[in-house]
């Protein structure tokens, strides 16, 4: 017997579909693990289902506003809740989403350094960030702790940020994340990844950022903008939101803004791929060979087993 199911991969390889097929299949419902798609009011650029195309429940979506903080931790304390929930019910949780770190915090056995996610630490480095830019303050955290800054990317603010924190607690980042390196299931769960022709996948992502800006992301963010949450989306570090912020202060043209979202997108589904083949416990099924229809069946033949 297996606690969950598990359905991860790059974005804009199908997994929503998937997902939505192998729950309508089971009665159950979609535990979103997607780090952007918690925030309300962020749904065109995170490519939340809308509501009323959902077939089955989609939960861990729009749980709080873009302005609040929110962390993996947070979100692990969340999805479990909705996940025993689910099994408490009788019903099998399919779990669906690219958040490597997220997935992992909700299925696998992760512990958090302890600290208050709006603590005094928390608003003096986002006051920082804020100063010195992204940067500047992985710069910061190269001076104080070399190896935990060759783990984060200089553009990762809130990670950087969280192993400034963590040095300030005589905790080192690269020494936490070494310890993540070997899961230990929190839930007994069947992962099954979906993958496709890197060429394929990078034209679906141009093309559904495309579809996007057609749905309306501009005013999108417009409306986010004018809700006070310009400095939070870019903060986040956000695709699709903060070009479009760029564009929207004059700082780029609107297709320089978009050429960026497609860039950037290919880039982070690389990054989801890298972080995804390293988990071997992930069957993976090829979705240039096959249909959300077939994929679905297979993954359903794969939890018989």
């Amino acid at each position: 017997m297996i606690d969950a199911v598990a359905i991860v991969g790059p974005t804009a390889v199908g997994k929503s579909a998937v997902a939505d097929c192998v729950a309508l299949q089971l009665d159950t419902s979609v535990v979103s693990a997607d780090s952007m798609q918690v925030y309300r009011g962020m749904d065109i650029g995170t490519a939340k289902t809308p509501q009323e195309e959902r077939p089955v429940p989609l939960l861990m979506v729009d749980v709080v506003d873009p302005g609040t903080p929110y962390s993996a931790a947070l979100f692990q304390h969340d999805a479990r809740l909705c996940i025993d929930s689910l099994i408490h019910d009788g019903k099998l949780p399919v779990v669906c989403g690219g958040t490597g770190l997220y997935l992992r915090a909700a299925l696998d056995d992760m512990s958090f350094p302890s600290g208050e996610v709006d603590s005094s630490s928390r608003r003096h480095y986002d006051k920082l960030a804020r100063k010195l830019g992204a940067q500047g303050l992985h710069d910061l955290l190269a001076q104080r702790d070399p190896a935990s800054a060759a783990e984060i990317h200089p553009h990762n603010v809130k990670r950087t940020i969280r192993a400034l924190e963590m040095h300030d607690e005589g905790v080192s980042y690269a020494q936490q994340k070494r310890g993540f390196s070997a899961p230990k299931p929190w839930y007994t769960t069947r992962y099954f990844g979906l993958t496709m022709d890197r060429a394929v996948l990078y034209q679906r992502i141009d093309e559904r950022v495309d579809l996007m800006m057609e749905r309306g992301l501009l005013d999108e963010v417009r409306c986010l903008v004018g809700r006070g949450l310009a400095e939070a989306l870019t903060a986040q570090q956000a695709i699709g939101y903060k070009e479009l912020i760029d564009y929207l202060n004059g700082l780029i043209s609107f297709e320089a803004a978009v050429d960026l979202i497609k860039m950037r997108s290919r880039r982070y589904a690389k990054r989801q791929l890298s972080w995804f083949r390293r988990d071997e416990r992930i069957t993976w099924i090829d979705m240039d060979a096959c249909s959300i229809d077939a994929a679905a069946q297979a993954i359903l033949a794969g939890i018989e087993v």
